[in-house]
């Protein structure tokens, strides 16, 4: 049977690549292991170069002053590494979920941090609007997706101050202006890749203006400096993000991946709009092509919808336990026919209800 992966992460990946990072486990360069031949060797040395290389060309931002890097710990990892490397004074956060509150609490250790706007009293339902950002922050953070609310912000604030992005869920997604983003920052389990490693895009001229002392492994300058490869890179999750940028690039960069995510998108949010035993979560303007968020209206379908779901080989939609109810991450790799499987079986339910 054929399952169908909704999983929020890690996410589902294509399956070529799957099967060419699974070959690579058992022979990568001349009957040697990926993971067992040395990260300082030319054949992984040439992944790493080829990984940061695909990330720029794919956001667009070759020969615009960024660098890319590919680090460990995650995207919690870089609450922290943002704020030691960018917060002097003060900085302004967007509140609009579990991740950005997450963030704030991490750079609330080093110096003032301010909410701009929160949309905690919603229970992150919404993208707040009409904010303003003073210009004498140090930088403003923004979360681009949000995973477990299902909202997705559509624009972004045009300030004059470094502006930093959390793009886990969404990395590569969609087309944007990534010049208008100082630093991005994006783990690679929800839209890349396994779990082990985040891509981290940076405008170089932005470092060097605080006056604290950093510890090697904090500092984006050193990682900048020794190409990424300052400790000893995660190689399995580097090779197979390596892999999966390849493949977008084939398939025709974001644009082309875009037009699929809004197909699906379409195909999901009709279904939750149409259908009156489901209702979706996240406000309409504000919903996710990612993660759409959903509940049943009448709880006593619960166990035959998700029998139903687990027989037509859905897997990876429950809820978090924040919001309740559904969750389907339509992330790049999975099909318009997954959605649609999907989608058959809630509307197969509302026949039988």
């Amino acid at each position: 049977m054929k399952r169908h992966n909704f999983s929020a992460g890690p996410c589902v990946l294509p399956k070529e690549v799957i099967l060419k990072a699974s070959e690579a486990l058992l022979d990568f360069d001349n009957g040697l292991s990926l993971i067992e031949i040395s990260h300082r060797s030319k054949p992984f040395v040439d992944v790493m170069e080829k990984a940061r290389a695909l990330a720029l060309e794919l956001l667009g931002l070759e020969g615009k002053g960024y660098k890319a890097l590919f680090l460990q710990g995650g995207a919690s990892t870089q609450f922290l590494m943002v704020a030691l490397n960018l917060l002097e004074k003060r900085a302004g956060y967007l509140n609009t979920g579990a991740w950005s509150d997450k963030a704030i609490k991490e750079a609330k250790i080093y110096d003032d941090v301010y909410e701009v706007a929160s949309s905690k009293n919603a229970n992150y339902n919404y993208i707040p609007k009409g904010y303003d950002v003073p210009s004498d922050y140090d930088y403003f953070h923004c979360t681009s997706n949000n995973t477990i609310f299902g909202t997705q912000m559509k624009s972004f604030p045009k300030v004059d101050i470094p502006l930093v992005c959390d793009m886990s869920s969404d990395i590569f997604s969609r087309t944007l202006d990534f010049s208008q983003f100082d630093l991005i920052y994006a783990g690679a389990q929800k839209n890349m890749g396994p779990a082990g490693t985040t891509l981290v895009v940076i405008k170089e001229d932005i470092l060097g203006k605080v006056s604290r002392k950093m510890p090697s492994m904090m500092d984006y300058k050193v990682h900048i400096d020794k190409g990424s490869m300052f400790n000893t890179p995660p190689v399995f999750a580097v090779y197979t993000s390596m892999l999966t940028m390849q493949w977008l690039k084939d398939l025709g960069g974001i644009k082309a991946i875009e037009k699929e995510n809004e197909k699906k998108a379409i195909v999901m949010y009709s279904e939750i709009d149409l259908n009156p035993l489901f209702k979706g979560f996240a406000a309409k303007e504000d919903r996710s092509k990612m993660n759409a968020t959903f509940t049943l209206e009448n709880e006593n379908l619960k166990e035959t919808f998700d029998a139903m779901c687990k027989e037509g080989g859905i897997n990876g939609i429950n809820g978090h336990r924040s919001v309740g109810g559904y969750r389907a991450s339509m992330y790049n790799a999975l099909s318009l026919d997954s959605v649609k499987v999907l989608v058959e079986i809630m509307s197969e339910l509302e026949s039988k209800a």
